[in-house]
């Protein structure tokens, strides 16, 4: 994890705080693991059936897509939490050093925005479409877009456990010049 554990001397809820978001993306990593693991057997388990026993097992494709949206959107999550997503930081590292600072919240705010807007939409999206199903396995059509939701919402709650952190000067990560 890139985020160092809080001081010994932060206040309890603060390492409250960061023990349950550590969980949390603890969970997401391990759900977006097991993801993989189960993606690459199905895959496995379809040419199998193509090539050898010539009956292509159809549900693997619905399944698969449910599996990369988990995988996409917990994963996504995760780096967020540990301030490892994908970000464009040339102007931040060669820009004035009292800006640096500035930036990094301009960030948080909009990941907790796009977050935001994840969670509202994909659960207007899931609401939906729960009452239709996938074809060939039988289940919701919202499950589709759960993942999207419960992933903006940790975006989210990750975004603002950053901002607090900011906020009380226990951020600790380190492109920030306090």
């Amino acid at each position: 994890m890139n985020t160092p554990p809080p001081r010994r001397d932060a206040p309890a809820f603060l390492r409250w705080m960061d023990a349950a978001l550590d969980g949390v993306a603890a969970l997401c990593r391990v759900l977006a693991g097991v993801s993989l693991v189960v993606l690459t057997v199905i895959f496995g388990w379809l040419v199998f059936g193509r090539y050898v026993l010539n009956a292509t097992p159809t549900w693997v494709e619905q399944v698969a897509l449910l599996l990369v949206m988990v995988i996409a959107f917990f994963g996504a999550a995760v780096g967020v939490h540990e301030n490892t997503h994908l970000s464009v930081t040339t102007f931040r590292t060669f820009g004035p050093r009292h800006l640096r600072s500035v930036c990094v919240v301009i960030t948080d705010l909009f990941l907790a925005g796009f977050g935001f807007l994840m969670l509202w939409h994909g659960s207007l999206l899931t609401l939906f479409k729960w009452r239709s199903q996938i074809p060939l396995i039988d289940l919701p059509e919202g499950l589709r877009s759960l993942p999207l939701t419960i992933g903006g919402g940790l975006i989210l709650l990750f975004s603002l456990g950053h901002l607090l952190r900011f906020a009380l000067g226990r951020d600790q990560r380190d492109d920030l010049i306090l």
